[in-house]
């Protein structure tokens, strides 16, 4: 890691460990640590864990890593094999993914290895003297570290994918969550769908299979301003938010950022119409399920109606789209919803 706190990504690790692995099938020795070109014209040097010759080419491997805000492959060991061969030919090992999905920067049944991190493979070993060559990476334990990702939502079945574009990795920013989203919704979009639900997290996803297991959903964290404005730009015809209200009710009053930290509770409007719904005074609730879990099952259902509806118009008057808002509970279920106007009407 460099002083700038920044590390590197898979697909830098990736080329250095095909250069070395390079080097190996040579029989010359492999230093400790190895120069490779980046994009952005910069060369800069990665440790080699290991290097070594192996039937009709070499094998390398360097242990990733990501700087100064650790990402999931943090620690993982990106290993190389590769051999000279006509065209470049690049392979999923074990721990690394298969794109199954259309959409994505790769074409189902190829290795999940990105264009970017493809590129300066191939530039780090063009260095050498090579002009094809058959890459495989592999990632040990990357099948399960990808079960925690996006991958299989994306379609990146069996592993890892291999990223980066420019061959670093900076502290984290909002940018790698707004650009799952992209690729969420151009998943979903490549499958011919026209509709898609948007979800904060996995109990909006889970609630959401309940009620329509066919209807696709993107999970966008807080990033409500982006995955709308996301969905307009690829041509969705029809949206459905689906969440917990202490989440989503956030949009109706004008936040669509909703960090807990940049944006405020909808907590004391939400109460006030609870009791207006309840006939009744409630006890103070620090949270906005307190407010719920406070009135019966029917005025639930009362109160999460007007405030699904001023979710659904507030995304709505963003989008210029007919938009639906279901508001879930915590363990998957739904307290009620705006569908009014909307294809699930």
């Amino acid at each position: 890691m460099g002083g700038d706190g920044l590390g590197f990504s898979t697909g830098a690790c990736a080329a250095a460990a095909a250069k070395a692995a390079a080097l190996a099938a040579t029989g010359a020795p492999v230093p400790a640590s190895l120069e490779i070109p980046f994009p952005d014209g910069a060369r800069l040097a990665l440790p080699i864990a290991w290097a070594r010759p192996a039937p009709g080419g070499g094998e390398a491997a360097v242990v990733k890593d990501a700087g100064a805000d650790p990402d999931i492959s943090h620690g993982a060991t990106v290993i190389v094999a590769a051999r000279q061969a006509p065209g470049w030919r690049f392979t999923a090992g074990a721990g690394v993914g298969t794109v199954t999905l259309r959409g994505l920067q790769i074409p189902p049944g190829e290795a999940a290895i990105n264009p970017g991190p493809r590129a300066m493979i191939r530039a780090a070993l063009e260095e050498l003297g090579w002009s094809g060559g058959n890459i495989q990476v592999s990632i040990p334990g990357g099948a399960d570290l990808a079960r925690r990702t996006f991958n299989p939502r994306l379609g990146v079945l069996g592993g890892l994918s291999i990223l980066g574009s420019t061959g670093r990795v900076r502290p984290f920013s909002l940018d790698a969550v707004r650009a799952t989203i992209d690729c969420s919704l151009d998943v979903v979009r490549a499958a011919g769908h026209d509709r898609v639900a948007l979800v904060p997290g996995h109990l909006g996803q889970r609630a959401l299979g309940a009620w329509n297991a066919d209807l696709p959903g993107v999970e966008v964290g807080n990033e409500w301003a982006h995955a709308l404005d996301a969905a307009v730009a690829r041509g969705f015809r029809a949206l459905l938010l689906a969440g917990h209200p202490g989440k989503l009710v956030k949009l109706a009053e004008g936040h669509f950022d909703t960090h807990s930290g940049r944006s405020p509770s909808p907590l004391p409007g939400v109460h006030a119409l609870a009791e207006t719904v309840a006939g009744r005074g409630l006890a103070p609730t620090p949270t906005v399920e307190g407010v719920f879990q406070a009135l019966d099952p029917d005025q639930r259902a009362r109160l999460a109606r007007p405030l699904a509806r001023a979710v659904a118009e507030a995304a709505a008057r963003r989008t210029g789209l007919p938009c639906a808002a279901l508001l879930t509970t915590m363990d998957g279920g739904i307290y009620g919803g705006w569908l009014e106007g909307t294809p699930w009407t």
